[in-house]
Protein backbone atom coordinates (compact mmCIF):
# COMPACT_ATOMS: atom_id res chain seq x y z
CA UNK A 1 0.00 0.00 0.00
CA UNK A 2 2.84 2.41 0.92
CA UNK A 3 4.49 1.74 -2.43
CA UNK A 4 1.28 2.76 -4.23
CA UNK A 5 1.03 6.00 -2.24
CA UNK A 6 4.66 6.85 -2.99
CA UNK A 7 4.16 6.11 -6.69
CA UNK A 8 1.08 8.37 -6.82
CA UNK A 9 2.91 11.21 -5.02
CA UNK A 10 5.95 10.90 -7.31
CA UNK A 11 3.70 10.90 -10.37
CA UNK A 12 1.73 13.98 -9.25
CA UNK A 13 4.87 15.91 -8.33
CA UNK A 14 6.53 14.85 -11.56
CA UNK A 15 3.56 16.05 -13.64
CA UNK A 16 3.53 19.38 -11.76
CA UNK A 17 7.20 19.98 -12.40
CA UNK A 18 6.80 18.93 -16.05
CA UNK A 19 3.94 21.38 -16.60
CA UNK A 20 5.88 24.15 -14.86
CA UNK A 21 8.97 23.44 -16.97
CA UNK A 22 6.90 23.37 -20.14
CA UNK A 23 5.26 26.68 -19.17
CA UNK A 24 8.65 28.27 -18.59
CA UNK A 25 9.78 27.11 -22.02
CA UNK A 26 6.87 28.95 -23.58
CA UNK A 27 7.61 32.13 -21.58
CA UNK A 28 10.24 34.40 -23.08
CA UNK A 29 10.85 37.19 -20.63
CA UNK A 30 12.37 40.50 -21.80
CA UNK A 31 16.13 40.79 -21.30
CA UNK A 32 17.43 41.44 -17.78
CA UNK A 33 20.59 43.15 -16.52
CA UNK A 34 23.30 40.92 -15.09
CA UNK A 35 23.86 40.85 -11.38
CA UNK A 36 20.59 39.44 -10.05
CA UNK A 37 20.97 37.87 -6.61
CA UNK A 38 19.03 35.20 -4.71
CA UNK A 39 16.11 36.47 -2.61
CA UNK A 40 16.48 40.19 -3.52
CA UNK A 41 16.85 39.81 -7.31
CA UNK A 42 17.84 43.13 -8.89
CA UNK A 43 16.77 45.35 -5.98
CA UNK A 44 20.39 46.18 -5.12
CA UNK A 45 20.89 47.71 -8.58
CA UNK A 46 18.24 50.39 -8.09
CA UNK A 47 19.50 53.82 -7.03
CA UNK A 48 17.60 57.09 -6.64
CA UNK A 49 16.19 58.64 -8.68
CA UNK A 50 14.79 55.33 -9.89
CA UNK A 51 13.57 56.54 -13.31
CA UNK A 52 17.15 57.43 -14.26
CA UNK A 53 18.50 54.11 -12.97
CA UNK A 54 15.91 52.15 -14.95
CA UNK A 55 16.89 53.93 -18.16
CA UNK A 56 20.58 53.35 -17.44
CA UNK A 57 20.01 49.62 -16.83
CA UNK A 58 17.94 49.22 -20.00
CA UNK A 59 20.54 51.10 -22.07
CA UNK A 60 23.13 48.43 -21.22
CA UNK A 61 21.09 45.65 -22.82
CA UNK A 62 22.01 45.11 -26.46
CA UNK A 63 22.82 47.63 -29.14
CA UNK A 64 20.88 50.82 -28.51
CA UNK A 65 19.40 49.47 -25.28
CA UNK A 66 16.26 47.46 -24.57
CA UNK A 67 12.89 49.22 -24.90
CA UNK A 68 11.45 46.44 -22.72
CA UNK A 69 13.37 45.09 -19.71
CA UNK A 70 12.65 42.45 -17.07
CA UNK A 71 13.72 42.82 -13.46
CA UNK A 72 13.12 40.64 -10.46
CA UNK A 73 12.51 42.86 -7.46
CA UNK A 74 12.65 40.41 -4.61
CA UNK A 75 9.73 38.02 -5.21
CA UNK A 76 8.10 40.32 -7.77
CA UNK A 77 8.53 40.19 -11.53
CA UNK A 78 8.79 43.66 -13.05
CA UNK A 79 8.65 44.69 -16.71
CA UNK A 80 9.91 48.18 -17.61
CA UNK A 81 8.90 49.96 -20.83
CA UNK A 82 11.31 52.72 -21.87
CA UNK A 83 10.09 53.54 -25.38
CA UNK A 84 6.90 54.87 -26.93
CA UNK A 85 6.49 51.71 -29.03
CA UNK A 86 6.73 49.42 -26.01
CA UNK A 87 4.31 51.61 -24.03
CA UNK A 88 1.89 51.66 -26.95
CA UNK A 89 1.88 47.88 -27.28
CA UNK A 90 1.27 47.46 -23.54
CA UNK A 91 -1.44 50.11 -23.18
CA UNK A 92 -3.15 50.04 -26.55
CA UNK A 93 -2.78 46.32 -27.11
CA UNK A 94 -3.31 44.99 -23.58
CA UNK A 95 -5.16 47.73 -21.66
CA UNK A 96 -7.60 45.28 -20.09
CA UNK A 97 -4.74 43.12 -18.78
CA UNK A 98 -2.81 45.95 -17.08
CA UNK A 99 -5.68 48.01 -15.65
CA UNK A 100 -4.66 47.26 -12.06
CA UNK A 101 -2.10 49.15 -10.00
CA UNK A 102 0.38 47.52 -7.62
CA UNK A 103 -0.86 48.20 -4.08
CA UNK A 104 1.75 48.52 -1.35
CA UNK A 105 1.02 47.83 2.30
CA UNK A 106 1.17 51.56 3.13
CA UNK A 107 -1.01 52.59 0.16
CA UNK A 108 -3.60 49.99 1.17
CA UNK A 109 -3.80 51.53 4.63
CA UNK A 110 -4.44 55.06 3.36
CA UNK A 111 -6.96 53.70 0.85
CA UNK A 112 -9.01 52.21 3.70
CA UNK A 113 -8.43 48.78 2.24
CA UNK A 114 -10.04 48.87 -1.19
CA UNK A 115 -12.24 51.93 -0.57
CA UNK A 116 -10.05 54.43 -2.42
CA UNK A 117 -9.74 55.32 -6.09
CA UNK A 118 -6.08 55.71 -7.05
CA UNK A 119 -5.14 52.13 -6.11
CA UNK A 120 -8.58 50.55 -6.34
CA UNK A 121 -9.02 47.39 -8.42
CA UNK A 122 -10.56 47.82 -11.84
CA UNK A 123 -14.15 47.01 -10.90
CA UNK A 124 -17.62 48.59 -10.74
CA UNK A 125 -16.62 50.97 -7.94
CA UNK A 126 -13.51 52.16 -9.78
CA UNK A 127 -15.41 52.72 -13.03
CA UNK A 128 -18.11 54.65 -11.19
CA UNK A 129 -15.52 56.89 -9.48
CA UNK A 130 -13.68 57.43 -12.76
CA UNK A 131 -16.87 58.64 -14.47
CA UNK A 132 -17.68 60.80 -11.44
CA UNK A 133 -14.18 62.32 -11.56
CA UNK A 134 -14.29 63.11 -15.25
CA UNK A 135 -17.86 64.43 -15.31
CA UNK A 136 -18.19 66.19 -11.95
CA UNK A 137 -15.45 66.03 -9.32
CA UNK A 138 -12.57 67.05 -11.59
CA UNK A 139 -14.54 67.80 -14.73
CA UNK A 140 -14.36 71.10 -16.65
CA UNK A 141 -17.44 72.59 -14.96
CA UNK A 142 -16.16 72.01 -11.42
CA UNK A 143 -12.64 73.15 -12.30
CA UNK A 144 -14.15 76.35 -13.70
CA UNK A 145 -16.45 76.92 -10.71
CA UNK A 146 -13.58 76.57 -8.23
CA UNK A 147 -11.31 78.96 -10.14
CA UNK A 148 -11.81 81.74 -7.52
CA UNK A 149 -10.37 79.42 -4.84
CA UNK A 150 -7.19 78.94 -6.86
CA UNK A 151 -7.04 82.64 -7.73
CA UNK A 152 -7.14 83.59 -4.06
CA UNK A 153 -4.13 81.36 -3.42
CA UNK A 154 -2.14 82.91 -6.26
CA UNK A 155 -2.92 86.44 -5.07
CA UNK A 156 -1.80 85.47 -1.55
CA UNK A 157 1.50 84.16 -2.95
CA UNK A 158 2.06 87.37 -4.93
CA UNK A 159 1.32 89.41 -1.81
CA UNK A 160 3.91 87.47 0.21
CA UNK A 161 6.49 87.92 -2.54
CA UNK A 162 5.76 91.65 -2.70
CA UNK A 163 6.42 91.99 1.05
CA UNK A 164 9.73 90.15 0.61
CA UNK A 165 10.57 92.43 -2.30
CA UNK A 166 10.01 95.53 -0.19
CA UNK A 167 12.51 94.28 2.38
CA UNK A 168 14.94 92.80 -0.19
CA UNK A 169 14.48 89.40 1.43
CA UNK A 170 14.83 85.98 -0.17
CA UNK A 171 11.86 83.64 -0.44
CA UNK A 172 11.83 79.86 -0.08
CA UNK A 173 9.68 79.33 -3.17
CA UNK A 174 9.64 75.56 -2.70
CA UNK A 175 7.90 75.94 0.66
CA UNK A 176 5.58 78.69 -0.60
CA UNK A 177 4.52 76.72 -3.68
CA UNK A 178 3.80 73.58 -1.66
CA UNK A 179 1.72 75.64 0.76
CA UNK A 180 -0.11 77.29 -2.14
CA UNK A 181 -0.97 74.02 -3.87
CA UNK A 182 -1.94 72.30 -0.62
CA UNK A 183 -4.18 75.15 0.47
CA UNK A 184 -5.81 75.43 -2.96
CA UNK A 185 -6.59 71.72 -3.29
CA UNK A 186 -7.86 71.45 0.31
CA UNK A 187 -10.16 74.44 -0.19
CA UNK A 188 -11.37 72.92 -3.47
CA UNK A 189 -12.27 69.82 -1.47
CA UNK A 190 -13.95 71.77 1.34
CA UNK A 191 -14.17 75.50 0.71
CA UNK A 192 -15.18 76.49 4.26
CA UNK A 193 -12.45 74.73 6.25
CA UNK A 194 -10.76 76.76 9.01
CA UNK A 195 -7.15 77.80 8.52
CA UNK A 196 -5.99 75.52 11.33
CA UNK A 197 -7.36 72.49 9.43
CA UNK A 198 -5.49 73.56 6.30
CA UNK A 199 -2.21 73.81 8.23
CA UNK A 200 -2.67 70.42 9.84
CA UNK A 201 -3.60 68.85 6.52
CA UNK A 202 -0.40 70.20 4.95
CA UNK A 203 1.75 68.37 7.48
CA UNK A 204 -0.23 65.15 7.04
CA UNK A 205 -0.07 65.32 3.23
CA UNK A 206 3.71 65.63 3.42
CA UNK A 207 3.94 62.57 5.67
CA UNK A 208 1.59 60.52 3.47
CA UNK A 209 3.64 61.34 0.37
CA UNK A 210 6.85 60.30 2.12
CA UNK A 211 5.37 57.04 3.39
CA UNK A 212 3.71 56.02 0.11
CA UNK A 213 6.88 56.82 -1.83
CA UNK A 214 9.25 55.04 0.56
CA UNK A 215 10.76 51.68 -0.35
CA UNK A 216 9.24 48.97 1.82
CA UNK A 217 11.08 45.64 1.78
CA UNK A 218 7.88 43.86 2.82
CA UNK A 219 6.26 44.76 -0.52
CA UNK A 220 8.90 42.88 -2.53
CA UNK A 221 10.72 40.33 -0.38
CA UNK A 222 8.43 37.53 0.72
CA UNK A 223 10.37 36.63 3.89
CA UNK A 224 9.99 40.22 5.15
CA UNK A 225 6.20 40.34 4.86
CA UNK A 226 4.36 40.86 8.12
CA UNK A 227 7.44 41.96 10.07
CA UNK A 228 7.48 45.78 9.55
CA UNK A 229 11.28 45.77 9.85
CA UNK A 230 11.55 49.43 8.77
CA UNK A 231 8.77 50.71 11.02
CA UNK A 232 6.81 52.06 8.06
CA UNK A 233 3.66 50.24 9.11
CA UNK A 234 3.70 51.83 12.56
CA UNK A 235 4.32 55.30 11.13
CA UNK A 236 1.57 54.84 8.54
CA UNK A 237 -0.89 53.71 11.22
CA UNK A 238 -0.19 56.85 13.26
CA UNK A 239 -0.51 59.22 10.27
CA UNK A 240 -3.66 57.41 9.10
CA UNK A 241 -5.24 57.78 12.56
CA UNK A 242 -4.54 61.54 12.62
CA UNK A 243 -5.68 62.03 9.02
CA UNK A 244 -8.86 60.06 9.68
CA UNK A 245 -9.69 62.27 12.67
CA UNK A 246 -9.17 65.40 10.56
CA UNK A 247 -11.36 64.02 7.76
CA UNK A 248 -14.10 63.13 10.24
CA UNK A 249 -14.06 66.74 11.51
CA UNK A 250 -14.12 67.99 7.92
CA UNK A 251 -17.11 65.86 6.95
CA UNK A 252 -18.99 66.64 10.17
CA UNK A 253 -18.43 70.36 9.65
CA UNK A 254 -19.69 70.10 6.09
CA UNK A 255 -22.76 68.08 7.07
CA UNK A 256 -23.71 70.64 9.71
CA UNK A 257 -23.40 73.41 7.11
CA UNK A 258 -25.54 71.43 4.66
CA UNK A 259 -28.19 70.76 7.31
CA UNK A 260 -28.31 74.46 8.15
CA UNK A 261 -28.71 75.26 4.46
CA UNK A 262 -31.84 73.12 4.25
CA UNK A 263 -33.56 75.57 6.59
CA UNK A 264 -32.74 78.60 4.44
CA UNK A 265 -34.71 79.97 1.54
CA UNK A 266 -34.87 78.22 -1.83
CA UNK A 267 -33.03 81.13 -3.42
CA UNK A 268 -30.06 80.67 -1.12
CA UNK A 269 -30.05 76.93 -1.77
CA UNK A 270 -29.98 77.49 -5.49
CA UNK A 271 -27.15 79.95 -5.12
CA UNK A 272 -25.16 77.46 -3.08
CA UNK A 273 -25.59 74.74 -5.70
CA UNK A 274 -23.69 76.88 -8.15
CA UNK A 275 -20.60 76.82 -5.91
CA UNK A 276 -20.34 73.26 -4.65
CA UNK A 277 -16.97 71.96 -3.61
CA UNK A 278 -15.78 68.39 -4.06
CA UNK A 279 -17.03 67.27 -0.65
CA UNK A 280 -20.51 68.60 -1.48
CA UNK A 281 -20.54 66.52 -4.66
CA UNK A 282 -19.35 63.38 -2.85
CA UNK A 283 -21.96 63.75 -0.11
CA UNK A 284 -24.67 64.32 -2.74
CA UNK A 285 -23.71 61.01 -4.35
CA UNK A 286 -23.59 59.24 -0.98
CA UNK A 287 -27.15 60.43 -0.28
CA UNK A 288 -28.42 59.46 -3.74
CA UNK A 289 -30.36 56.23 -3.40
CA UNK A 290 -30.51 55.84 -7.18
CA UNK A 291 -26.73 55.99 -7.68
CA UNK A 292 -25.10 53.04 -9.42
CA UNK A 293 -22.66 52.68 -6.51
CA UNK A 294 -23.46 53.67 -2.95
CA UNK A 295 -20.54 55.69 -1.58
CA UNK A 296 -19.61 54.94 2.02
CA UNK A 297 -17.90 57.27 4.46
CA UNK A 298 -14.65 55.34 3.93
CA UNK A 299 -15.01 55.82 0.15
CA UNK A 300 -15.30 59.58 0.67
CA UNK A 301 -12.35 59.79 3.07
CA UNK A 302 -10.13 57.62 0.87
CA UNK A 303 -10.95 59.69 -2.19
CA UNK A 304 -10.14 62.94 -0.38
CA UNK A 305 -6.74 61.53 0.64
CA UNK A 306 -6.15 60.49 -2.99
CA UNK A 307 -6.99 63.94 -4.36
CA UNK A 308 -5.13 65.96 -1.74
CA UNK A 309 -1.92 63.90 -1.80
CA UNK A 310 -1.85 63.49 -5.59
CA UNK A 311 -2.75 67.08 -6.43
CA UNK A 312 -0.62 69.02 -3.95
CA UNK A 313 3.07 68.21 -4.37
CA UNK A 314 2.72 67.49 -8.09
CA UNK A 315 1.40 70.96 -8.90
CA UNK A 316 4.03 72.65 -6.74
CA UNK A 317 6.81 70.61 -8.34
CA UNK A 318 5.66 71.50 -11.86
CA UNK A 319 5.53 75.25 -11.15
CA UNK A 320 9.02 75.07 -9.64
CA UNK A 321 10.50 73.07 -12.54
CA UNK A 322 8.96 75.46 -15.06
CA UNK A 323 10.29 78.54 -13.24
CA UNK A 324 13.78 77.05 -12.91
CA UNK A 325 13.91 76.10 -16.60
CA UNK A 326 12.90 79.64 -17.59
CA UNK A 327 15.43 81.22 -15.20
CA UNK A 328 18.14 78.99 -16.66
CA UNK A 329 17.04 80.00 -20.19
CA UNK A 330 16.70 83.82 -20.13
CA UNK A 331 15.65 84.06 -23.79
CA UNK A 332 12.65 81.80 -23.16
CA UNK A 333 11.79 83.73 -19.99
CA UNK A 334 11.91 87.00 -21.90
CA UNK A 335 9.51 85.62 -24.54
CA UNK A 336 7.05 84.51 -21.83
CA UNK A 337 7.15 87.92 -20.16
CA UNK A 338 6.79 89.81 -23.43
CA UNK A 339 3.79 87.68 -24.38
CA UNK A 340 2.09 88.33 -21.03
CA UNK A 341 2.82 92.05 -21.28
CA UNK A 342 1.30 92.21 -24.76
CA UNK A 343 -1.84 90.24 -23.88
CA UNK A 344 -2.50 91.23 -20.26
CA UNK A 345 -0.62 94.44 -19.70
CA UNK A 346 0.63 95.65 -16.35
CA UNK A 347 -2.47 96.92 -14.60
CA UNK A 348 -3.76 93.51 -13.48
CA UNK A 349 -2.35 90.09 -12.63
CA UNK A 350 -2.58 87.41 -15.31
CA UNK A 351 -5.27 84.79 -14.67
CA UNK A 352 -6.38 81.36 -15.90
CA UNK A 353 -8.81 83.06 -18.30
CA UNK A 354 -5.82 84.50 -20.20
CA UNK A 355 -4.16 81.14 -20.90
CA UNK A 356 -5.72 80.48 -24.35
CA UNK A 357 -4.11 83.70 -25.60
CA UNK A 358 -0.64 82.83 -24.30
CA UNK A 359 0.68 80.15 -26.70
CA UNK A 360 4.37 80.53 -25.84
CA UNK A 361 3.60 80.12 -22.14
CA UNK A 362 1.66 76.96 -22.99
CA UNK A 363 4.57 75.70 -25.11
CA UNK A 364 6.99 76.30 -22.24
CA UNK A 365 4.67 74.32 -19.95
CA UNK A 366 4.51 71.40 -22.41
CA UNK A 367 8.29 71.39 -22.67
CA UNK A 368 8.53 71.31 -18.87
CA UNK A 369 6.09 68.39 -18.76
CA UNK A 370 8.20 66.55 -21.32
CA UNK A 371 11.44 66.97 -19.38
CA UNK A 372 10.04 66.78 -15.84
CA UNK A 373 6.81 64.77 -15.63
CA UNK A 374 5.53 64.99 -12.07
CA UNK A 375 5.04 61.21 -11.96
CA UNK A 376 8.08 59.91 -13.89
CA UNK A 377 6.95 56.27 -13.76
CA UNK A 378 3.43 55.03 -14.51
CA UNK A 379 2.72 51.97 -12.35
CA UNK A 380 0.51 49.14 -13.57
CA UNK A 381 0.09 45.45 -12.73
CA UNK A 382 -0.70 42.57 -15.05
CA UNK A 383 -3.80 40.57 -14.15
CA UNK A 384 -2.94 37.71 -16.50
CA UNK A 385 -0.10 36.49 -18.68
CA UNK A 386 0.49 38.77 -21.67
CA UNK A 387 2.22 37.85 -24.90
CA UNK A 388 3.62 40.83 -26.78
CA UNK A 389 3.35 39.60 -30.34
CA UNK A 390 5.36 42.46 -31.78
CA UNK A 391 8.35 41.56 -29.61
CA UNK A 392 7.91 37.89 -28.80
CA UNK A 393 8.12 38.52 -25.06
CA UNK A 394 5.88 37.38 -22.21
CA UNK A 395 4.74 39.43 -19.24
CA UNK A 396 3.93 37.10 -16.31
CA UNK A 397 0.67 37.45 -14.36
CA UNK A 398 0.82 39.69 -11.25
CA UNK A 399 3.93 41.40 -12.61
CA UNK A 400 4.58 45.06 -11.90
CA UNK A 401 4.56 47.00 -15.18
CA UNK A 402 6.57 50.23 -15.04
CA UNK A 403 6.22 52.68 -17.93
CA UNK A 404 9.16 55.07 -17.73
CA UNK A 405 7.41 58.26 -18.80
CA UNK A 406 10.52 60.31 -18.01
CA UNK A 407 12.69 58.21 -20.35
CA UNK A 408 10.08 58.24 -23.13
CA UNK A 409 9.98 62.05 -23.03
CA UNK A 410 13.71 62.13 -23.73
CA UNK A 411 13.84 59.41 -26.38
CA UNK A 412 16.12 60.65 -29.23
CA UNK A 413 14.08 58.52 -31.66
CA UNK A 414 11.26 61.05 -31.31
CA UNK A 415 12.84 64.20 -29.90
CA UNK A 416 15.56 66.25 -31.57
CA UNK A 417 18.14 67.41 -29.01
CA UNK A 418 16.04 65.70 -26.30
CA UNK A 419 17.89 67.09 -23.27
CA UNK A 420 17.46 70.72 -24.35
CA UNK A 421 14.70 73.02 -23.08
CA UNK A 422 13.16 74.32 -26.31
CA UNK A 423 9.52 75.50 -26.07
CA UNK A 424 9.68 76.37 -29.78
CA UNK A 425 9.27 72.70 -30.66
CA UNK A 426 5.62 73.01 -29.51
CA UNK A 427 4.96 76.29 -31.34
CA UNK A 428 3.47 76.53 -34.88
CA UNK A 429 6.01 75.12 -37.30
CA UNK A 430 7.75 73.10 -34.58
CA UNK A 431 8.15 69.33 -34.78
CA UNK A 432 5.80 68.82 -31.80
CA UNK A 433 3.25 71.46 -32.79
CA UNK A 434 0.34 69.00 -32.90
CA UNK A 435 1.15 67.19 -29.65
CA UNK A 436 -1.02 67.55 -26.56
CA UNK A 437 -0.17 66.03 -23.16
CA UNK A 438 -3.48 64.17 -22.87
CA UNK A 439 -2.23 60.62 -23.44
CA UNK A 440 -3.09 60.13 -27.12
CA UNK A 441 0.58 60.32 -28.14
CA UNK A 442 2.70 57.65 -26.50
CA UNK A 443 5.96 59.59 -26.88
CA UNK A 444 4.42 62.49 -24.88
CA UNK A 445 2.20 61.33 -22.01
CA UNK A 446 3.24 63.20 -18.84
CA UNK A 447 -0.15 62.42 -17.24
CA UNK A 448 -0.12 58.76 -18.26
CA UNK A 449 -2.51 57.21 -20.74
CA UNK A 450 -5.47 54.88 -20.94
CA UNK A 451 -7.83 53.95 -18.14
CA UNK A 452 -5.35 54.81 -15.41
CA UNK A 453 -4.40 58.19 -16.83
CA UNK A 454 -4.39 61.07 -14.33
CA UNK A 455 -7.98 62.30 -13.76
CA UNK A 456 -6.64 65.65 -12.52
CA UNK A 457 -4.99 66.49 -15.84
CA UNK A 458 -7.52 69.20 -16.71
CA UNK A 459 -6.95 70.92 -13.38
CA UNK A 460 -3.17 70.77 -13.77
CA UNK A 461 -3.32 72.23 -17.28
CA UNK A 462 -5.17 75.24 -15.86
CA UNK A 463 -3.56 75.85 -12.48
CA UNK A 464 0.17 75.34 -13.08
CA UNK A 465 0.79 77.76 -15.99
CA UNK A 466 -1.44 80.41 -14.35
CA UNK A 467 0.64 80.43 -11.16
CA UNK A 468 3.90 80.50 -13.11
CA UNK A 469 2.62 83.33 -15.30
CA UNK A 470 1.80 85.46 -12.25
CA UNK A 471 5.26 84.89 -10.77
CA UNK A 472 7.18 85.97 -13.88
CA UNK A 473 4.78 88.79 -14.77
CA UNK A 474 5.02 90.43 -11.36
CA UNK A 475 8.66 89.81 -10.41
CA UNK A 476 12.22 89.39 -11.51
CA UNK A 477 13.68 86.49 -9.51
CA UNK A 478 17.28 86.96 -8.40
CA UNK A 479 19.77 84.48 -6.98
CA UNK A 480 21.83 85.57 -3.99
CA UNK A 481 24.72 83.29 -4.94
CA UNK A 482 26.85 83.77 -8.05
CA UNK A 483 26.20 80.38 -9.66
CA UNK A 484 25.53 80.53 -13.39
CA UNK A 485 22.50 78.24 -13.34
CA UNK A 486 20.12 76.80 -10.79
CA UNK A 487 20.81 73.15 -10.08
CA UNK A 488 18.45 70.55 -11.56
CA UNK A 489 19.09 67.74 -9.07
CA UNK A 490 16.02 65.57 -8.51
CA UNK A 491 14.61 64.11 -5.34
CA UNK A 492 13.47 60.50 -5.13
CA UNK A 493 9.89 59.37 -4.61
CA UNK A 494 6.57 59.11 -6.38
CA UNK A 495 6.75 62.80 -7.34
CA UNK A 496 9.76 64.01 -9.28
CA UNK A 497 10.52 67.29 -7.48
CA UNK A 498 13.73 69.26 -7.17
CA UNK A 499 15.98 68.01 -4.41
CA UNK A 500 17.09 71.36 -3.00
CA UNK A 501 14.93 74.29 -1.85
CA UNK A 502 14.56 77.12 -4.36
CA UNK A 503 15.72 80.30 -2.60
CA UNK A 504 15.21 83.45 -4.69
CA UNK A 505 14.88 87.18 -4.06
CA UNK A 506 11.85 88.77 -5.77
CA UNK A 507 12.19 92.23 -7.31
CA UNK A 508 8.95 93.93 -8.30
CA UNK A 509 8.74 94.08 -12.09
CA UNK A 510 5.53 96.10 -12.48
CA UNK A 511 5.36 99.80 -11.63
CA UNK A 512 2.84 100.72 -10.39
CA UNK A 513 2.12 97.30 -8.94
CA UNK A 514 -1.47 96.01 -9.39
CA UNK A 515 -3.62 95.95 -6.27
CA UNK A 516 -3.33 92.56 -4.55
CA UNK A 517 -5.46 93.19 -1.47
Amino acid sequence: MMEVVIAVVVTVVGMWWWRRWRGQQKEVLPPSPVGGLPVIGHLHLLRPPVHRTLLELSSRLGVGGAPLMHLRLGSTHCVVASSAEAASELIRGHEASISERPVTAVARQFAYGSSGFAFAPYDTHWRFMKRLCMSELLGPRTVEQLRPVRRAGTVSLVRDALLASASSSSVDLTRHLIRLSNTAIIRMVASTVPGSVTDEAQDLVKEVAELVGAFNAADYIAVCRGWDLQGLGRRAADVHRRFDALLEDLITHKQLARDALVNTTTTMMQGDKQHKDLLDILLDKAEDDTAEVKLTRDNIKAFIIDVVTAGSDTSAAMVEWMLVELLNHPDALRKVQQEIDAVVGGDRIVSEADLPRLPYLQAAYKETLRLHPAAPIAHRQSSEQITLLGRGFTVPPQAAVFINVWAIGRDPAFWEDPEAFRPERFMPGGAAEALEPRGQHFHFMPFGSGRRGCPGMGLALQSVPAVLAALVQCFHWKRDCQQEAIDMEESDGLVCARKNPLLLRPVARLNPFPAVV
